[in-house]
This record gives C-alpha cells, sequence and structure tokens, in this order.
C-alpha cells in the first residue's frame, strides 16, 4: 500500500485539537456580540442601589422606611412620589423635606409660618380644608371625610373654611327658577338648605386649637341665589354642639354667615364656661341687641381675651349690655365694635364701665354714630384708666371736644394721629378727620 507523502499528512488527517488562533478568534466572537453595544462592567449598580430602587417602586405594597441606615433613608425620601396614597406615608414618614415636595408640587403659595412653621401640618390642614370647600351634601361620599379623620388627627390644629356648598335640589330647581328674577331677588321663597356637619371631623380632633369658618359660596357666578348664603338654624345646632366638644379649641371664627340673634343666643349657651376659648370673632353678622346682651353674658362666664363683634347692628341696648359685662370683667384685653350703632347712650355705658375696669387694652368704636358726649367722658376715663393703650374713635362726629381730647395726649401735635404721647403708651386713634 502506498504510503502518503509527508507534505499531505497535515491536511488529509484534521487535528483533534483547536489551534490557539482558533481559540482566540471564537472567544473575540462569542464575548463581544451583546445586545447593548455601550454595556461595561463599570456602570453595573451596587447590590445595595438596586435594593433602593426596588423598595422605591414597591414602597406602595411595601414600605419599608424605619429599618433602613439614616442615609439610605434619606435617599428613598428623595425619589419617593408625592402622588402615594395618604394611607401609606401619612403615619410613616415625618420628613419634612418629602412634605416640603408634596405642598410646593400642589399649592403655589405656600407660608408654613401660619402652620407652625410645618410643611406636614400646612399638607394636612389645607388639603382638609378643600376635601371640605368641595363636599356637596347628599351627593359626596362622607367616607372620603370619615377615612381621612385617622390619617390627619394628629397634624390638624387650624381649619379655614370660607366656602361651603349646600346642597343640590333637583326637584326643586324648576321653582328656584320661577323665582330667580323675583322673590328671590328680595329673600322670599329660600328653600331650607343645610350644609355639610361638621360635628363628627372637629370632635375627633384632638389638637384642633383654631376654627375659622364662613357659611357662604364663593364664585357661583350666574348661579347665584341668596339661599347658597344661609347658615341655617340646623347648621347652627350642629355647630354649636360641635364647638362644645371641641375642648381645646382657643379661637373661634364664625363670620359673613348671617349670624342673627338667635342664632348668636344657641352658639353662646354651648360656650358658656368653654375651658380653651379666649378668642371670639361673629364679625359681619346680623347680631343685634338680644345677641350682643348673650355675648355680654359670655364675657363673664368664660376666659375671653379678644371679642370681635364688628360690623354687626348692635345698638344702645346690646352696647349697655356689653359695659355691664367689662365692669366686671377682669380677662378681656380687646373689644371690637366698629360699625354698628351704639350712639352716645352705649358708648357712655361703655365710658363708664372702663371707670372701674384695669383689664382692657385696645377698644374701638369707630362708626358708631358717637358725639361729644362720649369724647367728654372718655376724656376722664383716659385720666383715671391706666390698663388703656389703644382706642379708636375713627368716623365719628365728637366735634371739639374730640380735639380737645387729643390734646390732652398729643399736645402741640394736632395733625399727627396715631402718634404716642411722651409721657403715656396710649395712641388716640382715629379722632382728627372727624372733628366737625
Amino acid at each position: 500500500m502506498q504510503q502518503p507523502a509527508a507534505s499531505d499528512r497535515s491536511t488529509a488527517v484534521p487535528s483533534l485539537y483547536p489551534s490557539q488562533a482558533s481559540l482566540a478568534a471564537d472567544s473575540y466572537y462569542t464575548y463581544r456580540v451583546i445586545e447593548d453595544p455601550e454595556w461595561s462592567l463599570a456602570t453595573v449598580p451596587h447590590l445595595t442601589e438596586l435594593c433602593l430602587q426596588h423598595i422605591v417602586h414597591n414602597f406602595e405594597k411595601n414600605p419599608i422606611l424605619d429599618h433602613l441606615l439614616p442615609e439610605h433613608q434619606r435617599k428613598v425620601l428623595d425619589r419617593l412620589s408625592t402622588g402615594l396614597p395618604l394611607a401609606v406615608t401619612a403615619n410613616l414618614i415625618s420628613d419634612e423635606d418629602y412634605w416640603k415636595r408634596c405642598c410646593t408640587e400642589r399649592w403655589q403659595a405656600c407660608d408654613i409660618s401660619n402652620y407652625g412653621d410645618s410643611w406636614k401640618q400646612m399638607f394636612f390642614e389645607r388639603h382638609l380644608e378643600n376635601i371640605l370647600k368641595c363636599f356637596i351634601p347628599n351627593i359626596t361620599d362622607p367616607n372620603q371625610v370619615l377615612e381621612l379623620i385617622p390619617l390627619c388627627k394628629d397634624y390638624v390644629r387650624k381649619l379655614e373654611v370660607d366656602h361651603f356648598l349646600p346642597p343640590v335640589q333637583m326637584d326643586q330647581k324648576e321653582e328656584r327658577d320661577d323665582l330667580s328674577n323675583t322673590g328671590s331677588d328680595f329673600g322670599f321663597g329660600e328653600v331650607s338648605i343645610h350644609h355639610y356637619d361638621l360635628g363628627v371631623l372637629i370632635t375627633a380632633l384632638p389638637h384642633l386649637e383654631e376654627l375659622h369658618l364662613t357659611y357662604g359660596v364663593k364664585d357661583c357666578g350666574m348661579n347665584f341665589e341668596w339661599n347658597l348664603f344661609n347658615f341655617t338654624h340646623q347648621d347652627c345646632c350642629n355647630l354649636a354642639v360641635a364647638v362644645k366638644m371641641c375642648h381645646n379649641l382657643k379661637v373661634f371664627k364664625l363670620t359673613r354667615s348671617k349670624v342673627d340673634d338667635d342664632k348668636t343666643r344657641l352658639l353662646v349657651r354651648n360656650l358658656l364656661d368653654h375651658p380653651c376659648l379666649v378668642e371670639l370673632n361673629l364679625s359681619h353678622n346680623l347680631i343685634r341687641d338680644k345677641g350682643a346682651q348673650a355675648v355680654g353674658k359670655l364675657i363673664n362666664h368664660s376666659r375671653l381675651q379678644t371679642l370681635d363683634l364688628c360690623n354687626n347692628q348692635i345698638h344702645h341696648l346690646g352696647a349697655q349690655a356689653l359695659a355691664r359685662a367689662l365692669a366686671e370683667n377682669s380677662t378681656l384685653t380687646s373689644l371690637n365694635l366698629r360699625l354698628n350703632c351704639v350712639e352716645d347712650k352705649g358708648g357712655e355705658a361703655i365710658g363708664r364701665a372702663l371707670l372701674t375696669n384695669t383689664t382692657l387694652k385696645s377698644i374701638h368704636l369707630g362708626s358708631n354714630n358717637l358725639s361729644e358726649p362720649t369724647a367728654m367722658l372718655f376724656s376722664q376715663v383716659l385720666a383715671q384708666n391706666t390698663s388703656l393703650m389703644s382706642i379708636n374713635f375713627s368716623c365719628n362726629h365728637l366735634g371739639l371736644t374730640g380735639l380737645q381730647l387729643r390734646e390732652l395726649f398729643h399736645p402741640g401735635k394736632p395733625t399727627q394721629p396715631g402718634k404716642w404721647h411722651p409721657g403715656r403708651r396710649l395712641p388716640v386713634l382715629g379722632l382728627l378727620p372727624l372733628l366737625r
């Protein structure tokens, strides 16, 4: 048998082992064909970072925060969405930076100085206020408010609601349309409508200290009707009971709500001997003498320090009742009766009360149809009473006696209202423009 030539052996018999060159070529093509041509080992995140990303992405279903290291908590909080359900974040996240993001992304104007310098307090107070302003009785689900109580009750200290929507009564729409151009323009034919009962809410807020309310509708436009601004008797009953149960309440303001004498007496009845109330504001309402008499009783059965009855319909009988209370009172420091009609009978009664009162520091009697007799009595008051710091008699007709009163405390400077007398810290405001 003919043997193959030596030169043919390498080509005829294949090698059982690949050459180094072949291995190198195969390795190059095997390990460099990848999905991402920009992939690099240097960009692989650390395991810690991957874990934090997972926590953030699954925070709603599995909120993990307290068990993390402080630096890891910071990274998670900075990445969390402000749209997470409050049921998840309310009682878990206390970080102010997170709640600052929640506030600034939702509202343009954010001044935390009105909210105890707390972003979290600001968020929950304004969020609750928005829900109340949009609540429509018989349509809105009450659970929207009830479910929020356990989430916000530890953070709400003040509520300011200047807008309450009445219930929509579709069956009476045609009747209201018929009255819109006749009786309803004069207050006739109004439909009795009640607003949301705040009782369940505010009695469940243990830290609530201030409550500012106005029963009315903003931006009603062409849908204006007088009954949109009714503070009904039932509304007053509900509110009075709720305020009585709110034992930590310090400031109560119910303004521009058509509060009349009957409603005032109902409110006062539930505020008597309140343990914490120090400021009451019932300005811009319809309170007359009987309502003022009820408030006079409250002055000496509470811890009131500030009372504002501006722009009501109080005459001399109501002012005399307030004066009797002032004569015996030792807590009230500020009284505002501006824009009433107490006249000289009421003004003199208040002046005589201030001859014995030693706690009142500020009184506003502007625009009360006062004249010289009241000015004469107050000249005596200011000579004896050393506790008064500010008196405002603007928009009255005090005549020459008013000018003498001004000269008594500002000698030589009758044309500079509001200046301080060098011997006593008492500005007699608003005299000169109406000395006629």
